[in-house]
């Protein structure tokens, strides 16, 4: 599917400024979204919403159908009577990072009396609306409550040392676990309905005001998941149910010794026999919370690094052949076109790239990516072709202010990005106007590079294991007060038409 001239912003919910120290779902969403609108902007690039299983990462989730409860606004659920109205929202001493410790102390009390707020009064249309919630998402719903309550119980989120019998998902003891576990159950339940109710409205606001949520999906799940241990056939595991080889990049301009993830790979040839169905359902879902997705680390679906589970790194891994078009030839039957980009960065074959092109996807090309040699113009911006999504950088990149100052710092060559800059603007506002003036259909530009915040805000330093994922904005007036600016150039580039799928 192509997008027409278009662009947008990419803002993790969790960075929204709201005063719960995390952003949620709530007004402070929906207030995002009239300045989307007030801008000229038709696109709201998002994060993984799952709850994550390590580090804080929305790309290591314990659950790809699952949201995060700590994304679940509590100014909605006093709205709804579900807390009473002088109930504490706020945190006092916020700063711009997240304390998910903090968060989590604040919110799961909040979230289990609104649960006993429900249970014990009178709300037949939010009763009927549950109902079809666990009738709609039965498939996934069970076994991901059952997964959380037996991490609770067992204290580990490691479900190949749980008891043989629950290991190997036996019917009596999961039926005896279900029995014994039916409270914490029902309390996962109810929290994913409201995480479903809460993103559903959220989504039908941005629509109505003409935004388009643009979604991330990784291509892979983490091992300590539901996904895993109730899908062990599909997924390349010992016989004690851990992973013999894990994903991840050799080396590239992200790492020297490339990235161990330590994601669980998938078996595509069983994946296969069972046309994609895991997959398919996955996918089915995703298409229904956004308008447009991303797929992470799209070159996986060529071929991907296979890295032994006990390697100290990721240098000595190997290549092994993805599903190529197999999985989007079954998806496509199912779904008929869907509105999909592949994130093709970092070390990328000709295979890749052909892969994306007979899929039609459109590609990602970056400014920062683009300085790094003399010869190669493949990500400056007049290279970029119209059937691609620009960004000045990504959630993994230095904030583009940051990296500016760096390469100044070091000394480095900028005379290529002499033609970029303009002496009536600053430096991070003359890289984002060269982006929004490129040919590429779509710009994405992310909240930090539009507000010009330095690297002590980025979202993630791949590589990294502390620190990520906690940036957030402190106040709307950071981007607000950059309405007019940045409709200008939206008008000025042309990209100010109405977003319509075409072919």
């Amino acid at each position: 599917m192509r997008l027409p001239r278009s662009s947008g912003i990419l803002m993790p919910v969790f960075s929204l400024p709201a005063s719960g120290g995390i952003g949620d779902l709530g007004p402070c969403a929906y207030r995002f979204v009239d300045f989307l609108r007030s801008a000229g902007q038709t696109i709201w690039q998002l994060l993984p919403l799952g709850p994550p299983a390590l580090g804080n990462s929305p790309y290591s989730s314990y659950s790809a159908f699952a949201g995060n409860p700590l994304l679940i606004s509590l100014e909605t659920l006093i709205e709804q009577g579900l807390l009473p109205q002088d109930y504490p929202v706020e945190i006092s001493d916020l700063t711009d990072q997240i304390n998910y410790d903090q968060v989590a102390a604040h919110k799961r009390p909040a979230l289990r009396q609104a649960f006993a707020c429900f249970q014990a009064g009178d709300f037949a249309e939010l009763d009927a609306a549950f109902a079809t919630f666990r009738q709609d998402n039965a498939s996934w719903l069970g076994d991901f409550v059952l997964y959380e309550a037996l991490v609770a119980d067992t204290g580990s989120p490691d479900w190949s040392a749980w008891p043989d019998a629950l290991v190997r998902y036996e019917h009596e003891a999961i039926s005896a676990a279900r029995a014994r576990l039916t409270s914490q159950m029902e309390q996962s339940t109810f929290e994913q309905f409201l995480f479903h109710q809460q993103w559903q409205r959220l989504k039908q606001y941005a629509n109505a005001a003409n935004v388009r949520l643009y979604g991330d999906m990784p291509i892979f799940v983490a091992w300590e998941s539901v996904d895993v241990w109730r899908h062990q056939d599909l997924f390349e595991l010992d016989e004690s149910g851990r992973p013999t080889v894990v994903a991840g990049v050799p080396p590239d301009y992200f790492s020297a010794t490339g990235q161990m993830w330590g994601n669980p790979l998938y078996r595509w040839d069983r994946l296969q026999e069972t046309n994609f169905d895991w997959w398919l359902a996955r996918l089915e879902q995703a298409f229904a919370a956004f308008d447009i997705l991303r797929l992470d680390h799209f070159r996986g679906f060529e071929s991907y690094w296979e890295i032994p589970a006990d390697a100290e790194n990721a240098i000595h891994g190997v290549w092994k052949p993805g599903p190529k078009t197999s999985l989007f030839e079954a998806a496509r039957a199912q779904f008929g076109h869907v509105c999909i980009v592949a994130e093709d960065l970092g070390l990328i074959t000709e295979q890749v790239h052909q892969l994306r092109d007979t899929l039609n996807f459109p590609g990602m090309r970056v400014l920062q990516f683009g300085y790094d040699s003399v010869e190669d113009n493949y990500h400056r911006p007049e290279a970029w072709p119209p059937h691609s999504v620009a960004y000045t950088g990504t959630h993994d990149n230095e904030t583009v202010a940051g990296w500016y100052r760096r390469r100044c710092d070091e000394g480095l060559d900028n005379s290529l990005l002499t033609g970029l800059l303009r002496d009536d603007q600053p430096v991070h506002m003359s890289l984002i106007q060269a982006v929004m003036m490129s040919a590429a259909d779509t710009v994405v530009i992310p909240v930090q590079d539009l507000i010009g915040l330095d690297n002590g805000s980025r979202t993630n330093t791949p590589g990294v294991s502390a620190g990520n994922w906690i940036f957030r904005c402190t106040s709307e007036a950071q981007y607000t007060t950059l309405t007019d600016t940045l409709r200008q150039m939206t008008v000025q580039s042309e990209r100010s038409s109405r977003l319509d799928n075409t072919d």
